[in-house]
């Protein structure tokens, strides 16, 4: 089975339209253009074989809603540099020092202003 050559040096706005006409949506945020190519070429040989591909086996195009492990009222304390921080989880974000924010990870960039990964700043499992 082969996919189309183009697809191996096609720049990155015609693998958009290619992207576009295969899922009917628009690729995922910051894909990187030789991710597409191999979901675009793995997505070409499928229809190539002729085969039905149950939706189970596709590649999930859309980030699924998040689904929070954290139940709302749990209160998340992290101590930091010698500072207790305390974190309300909200029915839909998270209130920190009077304010509501979306994740965690703007919390923990807001304490420690570097790019820190909330869940981990936290010590919050996935």
């Amino acid at each position: 089975m082969s996919f189309p050559a183009e697809i191996l040096t096609e720049n990155r706005s015609a693998l958009v339209a290619r992207w576009r006409s295969a899922f009917d949506r628009e690729p995922p945020p910051r894909v990187h253009t030789s991710l597409m190519r191999r979901v675009l070429a793995w997505q070409a040989q499928v229809e190539a074989s002729g085969l039905k591909v149950p939706p189970s086996a596709s590649l999930p195009l859309r980030r699924p809603g998040k689904v929070s492990l954290l139940s709302p009222g749990t209160r998340l304390l992290r101590e930091w540099q010698g500072t207790t921080y305390e974190v309300l989880v909200l029915p839909h974000g998270f209130e920190y020092n009077g304010k509501t924010y979306t994740s965690l990870t703007a919390i923990a960039r807001s304490i420690t202003g570097t790019p820190w990964s909330g869940p981990a700043f936290f010590g919050v499992k996935r």
